[in-house]
């Protein structure tokens, strides 16, 4: 495992951008399907290397709310891989400490998974250890047009003065209000994009776009990550 250096900071909450399934399982003649698999052994590593470099919360942008134009084997795929991962890893992860937090309209799929996920978040939800949030049917756009419908409906009521409404309004109603500041996120694959993911949150996150493809993402990559992150100078619009 890469370490992470003494004089710089880890962040609080990382996210990642998990991305090169397909193209991995390409380079290789597989079906997307196996770089998918892949994809969830990376999960693995990097959610314990995660713990264990100390970082509070990850949020893994695992299915956006654009991936339903994919087709409909590959979604399927996607769900069973999910089933598959909360299954043998809920043990784990109650062992750990970990909280569980979906964010992302999650109900909309099949009724079998929302009652894993559910299952999965109450198993885990007085754990007080590092927290993973998995983003499932999620937005970030859609996000913030439901944060502002909740405080229009709050004005249009008289409980709020449109006026007085400020940036902290906007973030409680968000998906990640309990959740620390997002400090980092990572996109993997090359590609140089947010996607429509955590747009609000990472207004002052650092980001770092690394070529490796997601099933080659290990610890190693994430304590570069890390690393890199403790180098930089966050000066939120300041000197």
């Amino acid at each position: 495992m890469a370490a992470v250096p003494d004089t710089g900071p880890v962040p609080r909450h990382v996210a990642i951008i998990m991305d090169g399934n397909g193209r991995w399982a390409k380079a290789r003649h597989l079906p997307r399907v196996a770089g998918h698999k892949a994809g969830v052994e990376a999960v693995r590593r990097v959610t314990r290397a995660a713990r264990a470099m100390g970082v509070e919360a990850l949020t893994l942008y695992a299915f956006s709310s654009e991936n339903w134009r994919r087709p409909e084997d590959e979604v399927g795929a996607l769900m069973g891989l999910l089933r598959l991962f909360i299954r043998s890893d809920l043990a784990e992860l109650v062992a750990e400490n970990v909280r569980l937090r979906i964010i992302g309209d999650y109900r909309r799929f099949a009724p079998d998974l929302v009652a894993l996920v559910d299952d999965a978040m109450a198993k885990t939800a007085a754990n007080t250890g590092p927290i993973l949030v998995i983003a499932l049917n999620y937005g970030s756009q859609a996000e913030l047009v439901a944060a502002t419908r909740r405080l229009a409906a709050r004005a249009a009521a008289g409980e709020i003065d449109p006026a007085a409404i400020t940036a902290g309004h906007i973030e409680a109603e968000l998906d990640t209000a309990d959740l620390p500041p997002l400090d980092l996120v990572i996109r993997s694959s090359g590609e140089q994009r947010l996607s429509n993911f955590l747009l609000w949150q990472a207004a002052y996150a650092e980001l770092l776009f690394v070529d490796t493809l997601w099933p080659d993402f290990t610890a190693d990559t994430l304590g570069d990550a890390i690393a890199a992150f403790g180098q930089r100078q966050r000066r939120y619009g300041g000197l």
